[in-house]
């Protein structure tokens, strides 16, 4: 998986947070609430203004979207890059022009944020058409709905699974991936019993890492926190994420060295630890195995084997998706081709030959994953496995103030180090994440 989406998003985020106006979600939009198909007109002489992060899609694929654009509508494309730096103030102020983009490539996690200023075109009442059939990756979909109201159309996800050494594995007696979360405690055992040196971890867990504690608080049927009208409630405080969080406790202070309790997965950077032979298994992305090998240019494929994350719950742990989706300005005066550009971006044949099958994005619905299963090659298919139980964090405007400040890194690695309880720990996270959230925006 490309890093630059959700490596930035925090710091995105919070930048938009900083800019918004008093505006409701939906300000911008207008018009029928009823269900209503994406209208095919005639583009003729017109050219339609899609912005497109660096890195997200290939050049190919864009070329393949604009290509059966035309042929639909007549209509040209002008597809412009952006580069990461400043691009929300970029987005922030060409939404609120008279001449804006008419389609944007968003992070999934940003669409509360703009949709919140006004500047995102409702897109509610095409969300049937617009899924084609297809049931959207919910780690995609829930982020941009809004109070109910859709305002992006997923575009690709990426997400966690674990990469262990297998090479290692074997040498400690293990000859298949575990299936169960207790298989996955018993293989780590006896990765320890073959490797008992003090600064080695069976599963390297850095305690910063909430990504990575969430999916112990998502298993056992907790949340960050649930809305309920206009009012959000936090929830790590609850029985079930006590649950969660005691066993995310549990499993990094058995399986991971005490120095990774306070620290996050850059420094020391976890790739280094694992290419270095000081850990056999790691949670991270699939763009981490090639980084891996760099690391180490001894390690080969044939050394690695990767797994969705099991739960205590006898499924796969939910996962928090990092990813891309697709919005329209409010104030475009292309709104119709606008659609039909992103209708045909989020269709299962671009998704299958082009998202998946060219740039390697896991695609955006669970019958794409599903379908692409078979093309992939042995290391990827953990990843996309994986994308079929995902969550989101809370569609919340407000949420970067949260994630910005590093409350929730502090939460998991008080939690890890035992400088709080996992209920102290709540406590202090749910006031603090409750009041940001129900703040005006």
């Amino acid at each position: 998986m490309k890093q630059s989406r959700t490596c930035v998003a925090v710091a995105l985020l919070l930048a938009a947070t900083a800019s918004m106006t008093a505006c409701g979600a939906g300000s911008g939009s207008a018009g029928s609430t009823e269900p209503q198909a994406v209208s095919t007109v005639n583009g003729a002489g017109k050219t339609v203004t899609v912005w497109v992060m660096t890195d997200d899609y290939t050049t190919e694929t864009l070329d393949a979207i604009n290509t059966e654009f035309t042929k639909q509508t007549g209509a040209k494309v002008d597809v412009q890059v952006q580069a990461w730096d400043g691009i929300t103030t970029k987005i922030t102020t060409a939404l609120a022009t008279s001449t804006p983009p008419d389609v944007l490539d968003l992070g999934n996690t940003q669409v509360a944020s703009f949709a919140a200023t006004g500047g995102l075109k409702d897109l509610t009442p095409y969300a049937a058409d617009l899924k084609q059939g297809q049931t959207w990756v919910a780690g995609l979909a829930d982020p941009a709905t809004v109070d109910g109201n859709l305002y992006a159309v997923p575009g690709f996800a990426g997400a966690r699974a674990v990469i262990y050494n297998k090479t290692m594995w074997a040498k400690a007696g293990i000859t298949s991936a575990p299936t169960t979360f207790a298989e996955l405690t018993a293989d780590l055992d006896k990765v320890r019993a073959a490797n008992p040196a003090p600064d080695f971890s069976p599963f390297y867990l850095p305690g910063q890492s909430w990504y990575a504690g969430m999916q112990f608080v998502w298993d056992a049927g907790g949340d960050i926190a649930t809305r309920s009208g206009s009012t959000w409630t936090a929830g790590l405080g609850s029985p079930a994420s006590q649950t969660g969080l005691a066993a995310y406790k549990s499993f990094q202070n058995t399986y991971s060295v005490p120095a990774s309790r306070t620290v996050d997965n850059v420094s020391p950077d976890q790739t280094q630890i694992f290419a270095d032979g000081k850990a056999s298994a790691m949670l991270d992305t699939n763009g981490k195995i090639a980084m891996i090998k760099k690391a180490n240019p001894k390690i080969t494929d044939a050394d690695l084997g990767t797994f969705p994350m099991p739960g205590s719950s006898g499924k796969t742990q939910p996962v928090m998706i990092g990813g891309s989706d697709w919005g329209i300005a409010a104030k475009s005066a292309n709104a119709d081709l606008a659609l039909q550009w992103v209708k045909i971006a989020a269709s299962p044949e671009v998704q299958k030959t082009w998202v998946a099958g060219h740039d390697g994005w896991i695609p955006n619905s669970t019958e794409a994953i599903k379908a692409a299963d078979s093309t992939l090659p042995p290391l990827q298919k953990a990843f996309f496995g994986a994308a079929l139980n995902s969550k989101a964090t809370p569609a919340s405007a407000n949420w970067a103030r949260v994630e910005g400040n590093k409350d929730i890194n502090t939460l998991f690695s008080a939690i890890a180090s035992g400088t709080k309880t996992p209920q102290d720990a709540a406590g202090a996270f749910d006031a603090a994440v409750g009041k940001a959230l129900n703040a005006a925006q």
